[in-house]
């Protein structure tokens, strides 16, 4: 039984990484620029809708549009247009630091809305050497400062990350009858006829024959990693563990790019990035194991119901 609990333990513990690695190839490039975010969306928007619709599945409802509409706020022209807006006046590294407080803020949004899980002291300790880990390997660069809106941007990137932890427990907790791919589908289609809307209005865009070519194979590279196959691997790790725990591929992501920039480009690695790898793994698996014993009673009572 031990044995079998290990198991599962580093089990996770390694699809994190895996999921880390994943997003990493997919969103490490997915920034999201003003002048293409919008057609990003679109044609991953347009993959997975027509997917779905090859499959039998319906439009959704108007019940469904009004609950795909704040979610493709939350999910896309927040926590990825005002996100890339606010780079504009900080540090990426800042911006890391920022978007690390994600697994703390699920945790709390699970503790106190849905009072879902315990907050241990085990629990506390794990956040916090995770988040020490990203700030060994970030403080540097997240120390400079960009002028007079650095303020702005420290704001937007926080608002940014609190709303992509709301989605994502949202998304866990999902209780509309519509599959959480074919919704995805249509947020990015709803969020691409925004983010188009704010592009037109600000001249920040792209005219299409102005794109070379180059350009175009970065375009397929993002439509098909970043908005496909990268938020597959998100929304099945949202919907096969608790959000607290899925929540932790923000740590690892950080630590995936350090080492994939050393392994492939021969970036310098060094003691504070070990440290730093160091700290964010032990972390990681503290708040797993803190966590992987607690029974959620929000699904408790819903399986009662289901009875």
């Amino acid at each position: 039984m031990k044995f079998s609990s290990t198991f599962r333990l580093w089990g996770t513990l390694g699809g994190l990484l895996l999921l880390g690695l994943l997003t990493y190839l997919g969103w490490g490039s997915f920034g999201l620029s003003a002048k293409i975010g919008a057609m990003v969306l679109l044609l991953g928007g347009i993959i997975y809708v027509c997917f779905f619709l090859m499959k039998g599945a319906g439009l959704p409802t108007p019940k469904q549009f009004l609950w795909l509409i704040p979610m493709s706020f939350l999910m896309f022209v927040s926590s990825n247009g005002i996100a890339t807006y606010g780079l504009q006046f900080i540090t990426s590294g800042l911006a890391a630091l920022i978007a690390a407080l994600y697994p703390l803020s699920v945790v709390l949004i699970e503790r106190f809305y849905f009072k879902a899980i315990k907050i241990t002291l085990a629990t506390f300790i794990g956040l916090m050497l995770g988040l020490l880990g990203i700030v060994f390997i970030f403080y540097k660069d997240s120390l400079q400062m960009h002028g007079t809106n650095y303020p702005l941007g420290v704001v937007l990137s926080l608002f940014a990350m609190l709303t992509w932890s709301v989605g994502s427990v949202i998304i866990s907790r999902n209780k509309i009858n519509i599959n959480a791919y074919y919704s995805i589908g249509w947020q990015m289609l709803i969020s691409a006829a925004v983010m188009a809307m704010v592009a037109l209005y600000t001249n920040n865009y792209i005219p299409l024959q102005s794109i070379p070519g180059r350009t175009w194979g970065v375009l397929v590279y993002m439509v098909l990693g970043g908005s496909v196959f990268a938020f597959v691997c998100f929304i099945y790790s949202m919907k096969h563990l608790q959000p607290a725990i899925a929540s932790l591929y923000a740590y690892i992501n950080p630590i995936v790019a350090i080492w994939v920039g050393s392994l492939l480009l021969d970036e310098k690695m060094s003691v504070t990035n070990i440290i730093g790898t160091l700290c964010t793994l032990v972390g990681v698996y503290v708040v797993n194991n803190s966590l992987k014993k607690q029974k959620d009673p929000v699904e408790a009572v819903a399986d009662a119901d289901g009875m």
